[in-house]
């Protein structure tokens, strides 16, 4: 019987066709693997994951990129990338990049950050009235009905003028009313459906398109690769635009997307390897004479600070006894340059396109070297879907060097102290530190 089966998993395997793929990391290093004809996006980012030893997060996700339109969408994680290359013109230079994208699936753990109330109502044929906090399960409802709806601007066929028009996104497709916000059918006219469409965003909306913001985003035909084809839309802030692209994106695969959601933490759930969950984890005080369980959240969380704060402090004597102090202190305040989340010379305008194309959600951030100031460094950090950088004081006293955020009333030894601290307190940030930004070397 293993013998068969053997036999017949070779005959699989010879009668797979392979065919050479190209991806692309960030830094634009490529790697080009042998792969079968019918792999997903999925399976393409598990092989990236393995090769390059990184964290499985679930956030790591294939973009396709089309440079001679300036557009880019997220494969989704079931799609087979040989549909998707078969699609490109011949000289249209289309490539796969390989990036995290924390955003990709973000609307189902927060899907009112995502949905604004006053874009979102359900038609009367839903027949009741709905309940906000179950708007997602309304889209993957193929009998519910709810409806998108606001102010756009469209870029004019055969022109290069943008017009502003009221919009309304339905299962059926996308419409503009022709006369102010009605949704009379006789003023609504048909724009695109999504069943033969994908939707990307713009790269350089402003720049190639002569769009009034850079929160551009368009509907383009899967068989065509022509700029005049394209249903070119721009919003107005980037939470607009988002809400419309994820819209779109459920109205395309509905529950497919939920699938490809929740499928990696089901293989987790089934897998033996996760032995000890979380939840069996309690914080102890081995300080008495006797250890003792800490119930208390907020001594837990004091205690594991002081842990680290301790350790670190026992680290630095290690390293005293080794060498000088200014060995020692020089060694532990460059500890931050081996870090995945330091991204040294990146500047200000480089820090939001990277924490924008990992995705605009909560605590996604990046410490850089100020460009202004040569002995300082900058915490870029997403909240509410706007990027904000705090600068990194170094602060003097008694001959040593500490960090602060806040001026001196909270300090730091090195970064890397620093950044694990505000991953498990806000203090004077709008939120925790949550996702790091990370480049890689393929």
């Amino acid at each position: 019987t293993d013998g068969l089966e053997w036999s017949s998993i070779w005959f699989h395997l010879f009668l797979t066709v392979l065919q050479v793929i190209k991806v692309y990391s960030e830094d634009n290093t490529s790697r080009a693997v042998e792969v079968p004809s019918d792999i997903t996006a999925r399976d393409i980012c598990q092989l990236f994951i393995l090769k390059n030893h990184c964290i499985d997060d679930h956030s790591w996700t294939l973009f396709e990129q089309m440079p001679h339109l300036s557009i880019e969408r997220t494969i989704e994680d079931h799609e087979s990338v040989m549909e998707v290359q078969s699609g490109w013109g011949m000289d249209s230079h289309c490539c796969l990049y390989f990036r995290k994208n924390y955003a990709k699936y973000e609307f189902f753990k927060k899907p009112l950050d995502f949905f604004p109330e006053h874009m979102v109502s359900v038609s009367s044929e839903s027949n009741g009235i709905m309940n906000h906090s179950q708007l997602i399960q309304t889209f993957l409802s193929s009998s519910a009905c709810p409806e998108i709806h606001g102010f756009l601007h469209a870029k004019e066929h055969s022109r290069k003028s943008w017009k502003k028009f009221y919009f309304v996104l339905r299962r059926s497709g996308l419409y503009f009313s022709n006369k102010g916000t009605s949704k009379e059918p006789r003023h609504l006219q048909f724009i695109a459906e999504f069943g033969d469409s994908d939707i990307y965003t713009l790269l350089s909306a402003k720049k190639v398109y002569g769009a009034p913001t850079d929160y551009g985003f368009c509907v383009k035909a899967s068989k065509s690769n022509s700029a005049r084809d394209l249903k070119l839309l721009c919003a107005d802030d980037e939470q607009t635009r988002t809400c419309w692209v994820t819209a779109m994106r459920l109205f395309k695969y509905g529950m497919q997307l939920y699938q490809n959601f929740i499928q990696p933490y089901q293989k987790q759930k089934s897998s033996p390897m996760r032995s000890i969950s979380e939840n069996s984890l309690v914080a102890m005080d081995f300080s008495g004479h006797k250890s003792r369980v800490i119930e208390n959240p907020s001594e837990a969380l004091s205690v594991a600070v002081e842990e680290g704060l301790s350790w670190r402090r026992k680290s630095c004597h290690r390293l005293s006894s080794h060498g000088s102090p200014s060995t020692s202190q020089s060694s532990m305040s460059t500890i931050h340059v081996a870090q995945p989340w330091f991204h040294s010379k990146l500047s200000r305008d480089e820090a939001q396109k990277l924490i924008t194309q990992q995705g605009l959600i909560d605590g996604v951030f990046l410490v850089r070297d100020s460009q202004s100031n040569p002995r300082t460094f900058v915490l870029s950090l997403c909240h509410t879907q706007k990027i904000k950088h705090f600068q990194i004081v170094p602060v003097e006293e008694n001959g040593e060097l500490f960090y602060s955020l806040d001026d001196g009333h909270t300090r730091f030894t090195d970064l890397l102290q620093l950044v694990e601290f505000y991953q498990l307190n806000r203090g004077i940030l709008p939120c925790k530190l949550k996702h790091h930004c990370a480049r890689i070397t393929l």
